[in-house]
Parts: C-alpha cells; structure tokens; sequence
C-alpha cells in the first residue's frame, strides 16, 4: 500500500488504496442464539464501500451483536457473513482486518499506559508494518484526525471524547474496505458531535472505504447516513433513506412506543 500526504491546512487526505479489497459486507440470514435465547433471527443487510450505512434500534436490539458477527467477534448460530462473494463465517478478528474489515468499540480499549502516538503505531505494526514505516502511518493519522498536538500524551489522561478519537484512527489504519463504528458519539456535545460529523463523512471520500454506524444520536444518524436499517428484539423492521425511516411506522413504535389512540 502507498500511503497519501496530509495537508495540515485542510485535513484532506490523499488515499492509494490496497488493491484487491473487496467492494461489498454482508450479512445473509444470521442467527445468534445464547442457549434457548435468540438475541438475534434472520438479520440480512450489505454495506458498500463508499457509504455511510446506519444501524439503528433500542437498548438490547441486537445492534452490537450484528457488529460481532461482521468483524469475527461472535460466530453466527446460523446464516453467514460475506466480503463480495467470500464467506467468511468464523474467520478470527485478525484475518478479517487484514482483509479489510476493521472496527471501533463503545469502551475505546486503548492501551493507558501507551502514549497517543503509541496506540495508532500499535495497530499499525499488527498490520505488518515496520516500526519506522508504522510510526509514520500513525501520526498521519492523528494528523487527519486532529490529535497530532497530543502524540505524546499518555492515553490514560485523555478527556473521553478524545479517546474515541484515538480508536477511530486506529480502525482507519492502513485505509480498511469497511469501518464499523459502535456509538462514537455517545458522551460528545453537540459541537463535538458536529466534528464527529464532518470527521465520518469524510471518510468514504478520503479511504476510499464504507462506513456502519451505530449511534443513538438521530441527528448524528439521520445527518451523515445514506441508508439506515433498524433492528428490534434481535429482527430486521426496515431499511432505507433517512427520510424513509423518519416516516416509518414500525420505526416510530419500536423507538416510541404507539400512538395513544392506536389502542
């Protein structure tokens, strides 16, 4: 992979990207089941490099689960996931970034001790970077994505909303095919969420990549998404634009409950 120049004046980054990535995730059909519980039924969505997709559903829909299964996390009971034609069911974490699938977690699991730069140039060497190579990659990174002034700061120290940042460069390392983000938003202002914003949008265009969002934030979800699907108690209710979901009935019930005089 060739690695693009950061202009500091703009953030914008200019991305080769690996060939040979794949252009579609998918999952067809999948079951998860916790001995005689099923958190989730049939569950079938694509991602396509180049989107922003959303994935949206109450507390306990099945949501972070359906992220397990895609990034390797969580084995599917049954159904399986797909890159483009490949099913990849039950490949481990490792293999499934190194083909293009990587992943931000709610808790960002940095490594406290370790400074900024540390943890991105971590994610890097993984990847099969040298050092050298790695700690240039890295600090790209948090150039691009605005923590360049705080490289050698201890993770540990770091306010929240910049430890989500810190793993997000990390799961952009080395211009992934598709990047799952569990709820980045959670805990951020609305300026903060603002950035969030501008930062997400930029990434299909700048890493040549797709995006799966989580987030219970509507307007950080409604605002960047070009699709959006919906899980509850563990099934699909519905998939499509933003302003499709808005006016989607089953939508509505299942974040709000009926109408008073549905009854």
């Amino acid at each position: 992979m060739t690695t693009g120049a950061v202009s500091k004046s703009t953030g914008a980054r200019n991305v080769t990207a690996r060939s040979g990535l794949p252009s579609e995730l998918s999952a067809d059909a999948v079951e998860v089941r916790f001995g005689g519980l099923a958190a989730m039924s049939g569950v079938s969505l694509s991602v396509r490099r180049g989107e922003v997709f959303g994935l949206i559903g109450p507390n306990g829909a099945g949501k972070t689960t359906l992220v397990n299964c895609l990034t390797g996390f969580q084995r599917p009971t049954a159904g399986c996931i797909r890159l483009d034609r490949t099913d990849v069911t039950g490949w481990r974490p490792e293999r499934l970034r190194k083909a293009g699938v990587a992943r931000s977690f709610q808790a960002g699991r940095l490594f406290r001790d370790m400074t900024v730069l540390d943890n991105v140039e971590v994610t890097a060497v993984g990847m099969g970077l040298g050092r050298r190579q790695a700690a240039a990659v890295a600090m790209e990174m948090l150039v691009w994505i605005g923590l360049a002034d705080k490289a050698e700061t201890i993770a540990g120290s770091l306010a929240y909303t910049d430890e989500r940042r810190v793993g997000l460069a990390r799961a952009l390392v080395l211009s992934p095919a598709f990047v799952l983000l569990d709820e980045p938003a959670a805990g951020m202002s609305d300026s903060e969420c603002d950035e969030l914003m501008r930062l997400i949008g930029e990434i299909p265009r700048s890493f040549k990549c797709g995006v799966l969002l989580i987030e219970h934030n509507m307007r950080v979800i409604m605002g960047i998404s070009e699709r959006i699907h919906v899980l509850d108690g563990g099934r699909s209710i519905a998939e499509g634009t933003p302003r499709e979901i808005r006016g989607n009935k089953a939508v509505i019930a299942a974040y709000l409950g009926a109408p008073r005089d549905a009854a």
